[in-house]
């Protein structure tokens, strides 16, 4: 056994313990202290942000405002511009709906139940990754509201005392995701915001124009960073922690029940609720990774989100893609089991019907294209890993897709159909990804992409005894003193 002593310990840090199984990389690389995390985050939402961010949001806007002018022809000419017809009445809206809103549950899963288990890898991705669902829940949001038709009476969804005495159909699943992703969304948005209060206070402190100070000192809420601060902050964000997490499984348990509570063949089954969150987590932790690979690459994040986070993200992303690859092998299996000819041909003709090409593409992206994850070299090469990321994300969109294709072919054959999607449908498919990235581009911008205050946690000079050399989660003893010897 070999002693570390304060001399050679930074050296023995970068010498590549992750290949050691007993030894886990650090969280902050680098010669990092409070001072330089505090400046490297800050840079970007105080400076000039560099040429890639601009190159990024002129793509943004430009597809906004594609979505924008598509809105406004949908509205003016209606739903008919739509592929939708009969049967298959539901098509674009609702698959990019239930899309974007499994996008938003990797942001909560991350933030709420890691903390709750208190995995403090999750430092340096949670706040982007908190962003990144509300985003997604707002591009969610979009699509009921206009699938409904008659976009100016959207209104009436909501259940509120009215003088036409006309009340929602409580038993309508349209209903249920509006009481569903409204509570999600006020819950994250709260969460995210609580979250972030400590570090808009240092925004404010470090800001030099007045409009910036006045602006990150009304959000911060007068935050001084007193003992009595930090100790409500604590428990608030505990507490919000406690409240996001059951909404993690209910949300998207909710929205399977637009489709399991019909009696179209492939729908009706008790199967879709957790094949659904598996889903949704799925789908959003490849979005966190998609995102995460170029933020830390072009805004200068690399000490701060390490390939420790990065591997740690793709070995759950592996985890979640067997749940959903076994989901997908039990859904076949019980249309064989239960020997009803009406589900037995859903999903042959899912297979090899005349839309089959999208059923291969979806097991493709999601059972075949993950196994690479299996081997450490391949969850390195972090560009491999950003492409596993979006055709993860392909993958999860042909899903819900596969899905609506269903009502093409019900138990009426002379009611038999085939979706074709119009550009207005691709159009504000792709629409919708420059809504996403032009909030999420101006939240890169203008407030702390990482948690500042809780990066800082799991540093080593936050705990008394490590001294100011950098090198965290050293093994410890149960009484937590250090163990610094190496092999």
């Amino acid at each position: 056994m070999t002693t570390l002593t304060p001399d050679n310990l930074q050296d023995a840090a970068s010498a590549n313990l992750a290949d050691d199984p007993r030894r886990r990389a650090p969280l902050v690389t680098g010669d990092q202290d409070f001072a330089s995390v505090t400046e490297t985050v800050t840079h970007l939402a105080l400076r000039k942000p560099p040429r890639a961010w601009y190159i990024a949001f002129g793509i943004s806007m430009a597809l906004l405002g594609l979505l924008g002018v598509l809105i406004l022809y949908l509205i003016l000419s209606g739903v008919g511009v739509w592929g939708n017809n009969q049967p298959v009445a539901w098509g674009f809206p609702i698959v990019n709906f239930v899309f974007w809103v499994g996008i938003g549950h990797a942001g909560t899963l991350i933030s709420a139940i890691l903390f709750l288990f208190r995995q403090n890898w999750r430092t340096g991705i949670n706040r982007f990754a908190e962003a990144m669902t509300i985003f997604a829940v707002v591009c969610a949001g979009l699509f009921p509201g206009i699938h409904v038709g008659r976009l100016w009476l959207a209104y009436w969804l909501v259940p509120y005392p009215n003088q036409m005495a006309m009340w929602p159909n409580f038993r309508s699943p349209l209903l249920w995701d509006v009481f569903a992703v409204g509570t999600y969304a006020t819950v994250s948005l709260l969460f995210w915001y609580v979250g972030m209060i400590p570090d808009l206070a240092t925004l404010r402190d470090r800001a030099t124009t007045k409009i910036r100070k006045i602006v990150y000192g009304l959000l911060a809420l007068g935050w001084r960073g007193s003992n009595r601060h930090w100790q409500r902050f604590e428990k608030a964000y505990l507490l919000l922690a406690a409240l996001a997490t059951p909404l993690v499984l209910s949300v998207h348990s909710v929205v399977s029940f637009d489709f399991a509570v019909s009696q179209v063949p492939g729908w009706h089954t008790t199967i879709f609720p957790p094949y659904f969150v598996a889903g949704a987590i799925f789908g959003g932790f490849a979005m966190v990774l998609a995102l995460a690979i170029p933020a830390r690459q072009w805004f200068g994040l690399k000490d701060l989100i390490t390939p420790r986070h990065v591997d740690n993200m793709a070995k759950i992303l592996l985890g979640v893609g067997l749940m959903v690859t076994y989901a997908y092998a039990t859904e076949v299996f019980i249309a064989w089991y239960g020997q009803s000819p009406n589900e037995q041909f859903a999903f042959i003709n899912r297979a090899f019907g005349q839309s089959g090409w999208a059923y291969w593409v979806m097991v493709t992206c999601n059972c075949f294209i993950p196994q690479l994850l299996w081997f450490g070299k391949l969850r390195r090469n972090l560009w491999l890993l950003w492409g596993v990321a979006v055709a993860v994300n392909v993958g999860m969109w042909f899903e819900r897709f596969v899905i609506i294709l269903s009502l093409e072919r019900d138990f009426v054959p002379s009611s038999w159909g085939q979706f074709m999607p119009t550009w207005v449908d691709m159009g504000m498919l792709v629409g919708s990804f420059g809504l996403f990235f032009t909030l999420f581009l101006l939240f890169c911008r203008y407030l702390p992409m990482v948690a500042i205050a809780e990066v800082k946690t799991v540093m080593p000079q936050a705990h008394a005894g490590h001294g100011d050399k950098q090198y965290d989660d050293v093994e410890t003893d149960e009484s937590g003193t250090a163990d610094y010897r190496i092999p």
